[in-house]
């Protein structure tokens, strides 16, 4: 039960936020709450690619991207045009495809939010496997080169084809209705989109825990200490990788869907390399090999970017954050936490007898 003690403390403590903060007479902290929770999805993904499998990407943001520019399309697209085809008829008779008012009040036929939101995922799943499969074969400064290339690749194309907006992004993403639960940024949504986002983040890392504690885990772990001796034990390093990868993609697309949702729109600042570089340098502080690390870390730092603290020195401050922790502790805070814990037993024993020294 030990595995499972710190996701009920956050889960405790994700309650006691809510609660808190209203309180207080601050629900809007929720909103930039909800959309920190919401991030640290992608961070987690990393993490596990990272810090498990020992694969370093710095296209990640990108993953976020599609998955948040698939959704937003296809669910403010007017397929008026093709109404009377019989594919189109059936997929209306399924759900699929449903009618909606456009923010200026007209009536469209466009996808239904949930098929768009599978359409995303699996979009994303399938560029991971493609991507993956060659790059993944790099290693060291040539694999972070190859995910870098992907990433700017993928935001050139968001700038430069019209039907995605270009540098004005996607708006009127509707809201995602599923189960009775709406994703969207209406205010009296406030707290049931903040415990769908946390509902998300519970789940990843339940799964996560269970996956390093696993034997696939143990594998990864291999993997990330000495690739040839992992294969000389039997490991498929190679479909070890590329499954991470692709999780780690989901994890990220997940989180691009969530927010183009509840924010109602989404754009190519999704996919810059400064977000990519971003994630990186939360997990390095968090800790690579730590998932619980990393998430806190997601958390307060997007949080405290979201409420506008470092202003504009945003991005110079997560630079200086990385360059920091990988001068004086490259295993983020566990190191920092270890070297405190050493400090105080030094300290605890040079206060005692002389028949303790």
């Amino acid at each position: 039960m030990r595995r499972y003690l710190p996701l009920a403390v956050a889960t405790v403590t994700a309650v006691t936020l809510q609660v808190v903060t209203v309180a207080a007479g601050a629900p809007y902290l929720l909103t930039q709450l909800t959309m920190s929770v919401a991030s640290s999805l992608t961070i987690l993904g990393l993490c596990l690619l990272m810090g498990y499998a020992g694969q370093i990407s710095l296209g990640h943001a990108g993953f976020a991207a599609i998955g948040g520019y698939t959704s937003a399309v296809l669910t403010t697209l007017d397929l008026r045009a093709v109404a009377e085809t019989t594919l189109f008829r059936l997929l209306r008779q399924l759900h699929v495809i449903v009618g909606r008012t456009d923010p200026y009040g007209a009536e469209i036929l466009s996808v239904a939010p949930w098929a768009a939101v599978v359409a995303a995922l699996c979009f994303a799943g399938v560029a991971a496997l493609v991507i993956g499969v060659p790059t993944l074969r790099l290693r060291g400064h040539y694999l972070a080169m190859a995910t870098l290339g992907f990433g700017l690749i993928v935001n050139r194309i968001l700038l430069g084809v019209p039907a995605l907006g270009g540098a004005d992004g996607i708006s009127g993403v509707p809201p995602f209705r599923l189960l009775g639960l709406e994703i969207s940024g209406r205010i009296p949504l406030r707290v049931e989109n903040y415990y769908v986002a946390c509902g998300m983040a519970v789940a990843a890392l339940f799964l996560s825990v269970n996956l390093v504690h696993s034997r696939v885990g143990r594998a990864l772990r291999a993997i990330h200490d000495s690739e040839e001796a992992a294969e000389a034990l039997g490991v498929n390093t190679a479909r070890y990788k590329l499954a991470t990868f692709v999780l780690s993609a989901i994890l990220a697309a997940m989180a691009g869907v969530f927010l183009a949702h509840y924010t109602g729109g989404t754009g190519p600042s999704e996919a810059t390399v400064m977000r990519s570089i971003r994630y990186v340098s939360i997990v390095a502080v968090g800790g690579m090999g730590s998932i619980w690390g990393a998430m806190v870390t997601a958390v307060v730092l997007s949080f405290l970017s979201l409420r506008g603290v470092f202003g504009t020195l945003d991005d110079a401050v997560f630079g200086a954050i990385l360059v920091a922790v990988m001068v004086f502790s490259p295993q983020g805070l566990p190191g920092l936490a270890a070297a405190a814990r050493s400090v105080a037993r030094g300290v605890a024993k040079s206060r005692g007898t002389p028949r303790d020294r």
